[in-house]
């Protein structure tokens, strides 16, 4: 399993690209993977193949849009593991003896 955490950005579209991003958003959400969205980007876990599918899914959803698309990627590949997308913070605030702002 992997965690891929991806914020993909059309370019010369104006300062608000939140209708873009909702349409990315839209597409991660109907994959039926778990994901995380937050203020930067969003997080997914799933399979590789099937993460790197849909960031390219993504990639060209934005490209009906601008000519120019850009995309910051980070994995964290784990053979064996699922839930991390959760577990990893569970983890720090297990060592913290408190719950966080999330």
């Amino acid at each position: 399993m992997v965690l891929l955490e991806m914020s993909i950005v059309p370019m010369s579209l104006g300062d608000s690209i939140s209708q873009y991003v909702a349409e990315c958003v839209d597409l991660v959400d109907q994959s039926g993977l778990e994901f995380e969205l937050h203020a930067m980007g969003t997080i997914v876990e799933g399979e590789l193949p099937e993460v790197m599918q849909l960031m390219q899914r993504c990639i060209e959803k934005m490209a009906e849009h601008s000519d120019r698309v850009t995309c910051t990627a980070k994995l964290d590949f784990r053979r064996g593991k699922q839930g991390r997308l959760t577990a990893k913070v569970d983890s720090v605030e297990q060592k913290l003896g408190r719950k966080i702002k999330r």
